[in-house]
């Protein structure tokens, strides 16, 4: 399978600075499935072009044994040699580590600045067909030639099989160059030669950091990327809508406050309003149960609690969390003020108690009945904080979203999604089987009509 990559820039040979490969060497890596070969065809001042040519061992792969297949000669006859997909993604990382990355010392501007790139793959698997690629790459800022490839060039009645040649021209940088094919060319395969684990989840969010968030077609990246894969699509998802910043409606001639107001994102408020409620209440000793990747905690940090806790039962959104805390990074005093913990909120934990508040922030919608249940028991039965505060959106609000069709919930792992009165039904609920007495508040600008985008209850033992 082959690509190019083509710059004129002036001097174009820079290309060779960028992908820390000298224009006039040919060199051979080897891989776990074959060897790549990078090798520039066109080295001049005016235009320079690299290829990566990655001959794929298919032979070998099948002695490796990938599992039984309901036809024998599968495994032989096939077109993985020939057409990229996830094999040359693997291949970019071996190869190109340092030019994805952004990174080229000694020409660092060079590296961060846009240039003119031309990137030609002669064959590349496209589920979905030309419609598809073009959904996918011309958001990103590409002009895109498609070429369909005849099934069989004798039998021209046969049509078009399912690749296609590909060219993406535009002025970027090469290492986003790099990134947007990373993820693309599985996506376009809608399949990978490797086992999909947890770790593919933060290889997604590091390759698509900056462009993947605000794709159009992301939740359909993230689900090709992920092998549709539910328990890896979801967590994904949900990382990605907490990175991104809610949609506002922009004012008529704003002045300067309602300019800066507008840019503060629902989720700021969101968090500001819980941390302010968490703070006015006295609490000393703070949980937040399903901290996901740490937001709260951060903004927690700040304040003088004597212990905050982080639960989750997600180890991969802990790892997050104490990447974005710095906790390798903390001195002592800081360190012992934090702890996170892997623990499901469904299940009784003694751990969890003795705290004085806990809050759970945008955590029951992805909750069904009988586990909701169970958590209502471990939260306001077993560990019985002297305050909890739980937010959730206002399914009312929906049809503010115009981005949002009519009917869907504002996540796909979202069990529910409760109208104010629903909510308000459950929470009094709450209260009064376990003791509390319970108020409610807004959370973002409160439409007469739909009420608040997010409502949240404060509860009081």
């Amino acid at each position: 399978m082959l690509l190019t990559v083509t710059t004129t820039h002036r001097p174009a040979t820079d290309l060779g600075y960028l992908l820390h490969k000298h224009p006039g060497r040919a060199q051979a890596f080897s891989v776990p499935f074959g060897v790549a070969h990078v090798f520039y065809p066109e080295a001049s001042e005016e235009r320079c072009t690299v290829a990566l040519l990655l001959d794929v061992d298919p032979v070998g792969l099948v002695r490796r044994g990938r599992g039984p297949s309901s036809f024998a000669l599968a495994e032989y006859v096939n077109d993985r040699p020939y057409v990229a997909s996830s094999f040359l993604c693997v291949a970019l990382v071996n190869v190109f580590q340092s030019a994805m990355a952004g990174t080229c010392r000694g020409h660092e501007q060079l590296a961060a600045s846009p240039i003119a790139l031309e990137a030609s793959l002669p064959a590349v698997p496209a589920r979905g067909g030309e419609d598809l690629v073009r959904r996918l790459f011309e958001p990103l800022g590409y002009d895109v030639g498609v070429t369909p490839i005849a099934l069989d060039p004798n039998f021209p009645e046969w049509g078009d099989s399912r690749h296609v040649g590909l060219r993406l021209t535009g002025e970027l940088r090469l290492a986003d160059l790099l990134n947007h094919l990373y993820v693309l060319l599985p996506v376009l395969d809608d399949d990978k030669h490797y086992w999909v684990d947890e770790a593919e989840i933060s290889k997604l969010m590091r390759r698509g950091e900056g462009w993947l968030g605000a794709h159009p077609e992301r939740d359909l990246i993230v689900r090709r990327y992920l092998k549709q894969q539910a328990r890896l699509v979801f967590p994904a998802l949900a990382q990605l809508d907490e990175a991104a910043p809610a949609l506002e409606d922009e004012p008529d001639e704003p002045g300067r406050e309602e300019q800066l107001e507008e840019r503060v994102s629902l989720r700021d408020q969101r968090l500001g309003t819980v941390q302010a409620v968490l703070k006015g209440c006295g609490a000393r000793r703070v949980l937040d149960l399903g901290c996901g990747s740490g937001a709260l905690l951060a903004r927690l940090m700040r304040e003088d609690y004597e212990l905050i806790v982080g639960a989750d039962v997600s180890v991969r959104a802990l790892e997050h969390a104490a990447r974005r805390l710095k906790l390798a990074e903390m001195h002592d005093a800081q360190r012992q003020r934090i702890e996170l913990l892997h623990s499901p909120l469904t299940y009784r934990d003694k751990r969890l108690t003795g705290f004085d508040a806990a809050a759970l922030v945008e955590v029951v919608e992805h909750l069904d009945a009988p586990r909701l249940a169970a958590a209502e028991q471990n939260v306001f039965g077993s560990a019985r904080p002297q305050t909890v505060v739980v937010t959730t959106p206002n399914v009312e609000y929906n049809v503010r979203w115009e981005t949002l069709p009519a009917g869907q919930l504002r996540h796909p792992d979202h069990r529910f999604e409760w109208t104010r009165a629903e909510f308000a039904a459950w929470a009094q609920g709450v209260a009064d089987r376990h003791g509390y007495a319970v108020r409610y508040l807004p959370v973002g600008a409160e439409d007469p009509d739909v009420g608040p985008p997010t409502q949240m209850a404060v509860f009081s033992r």
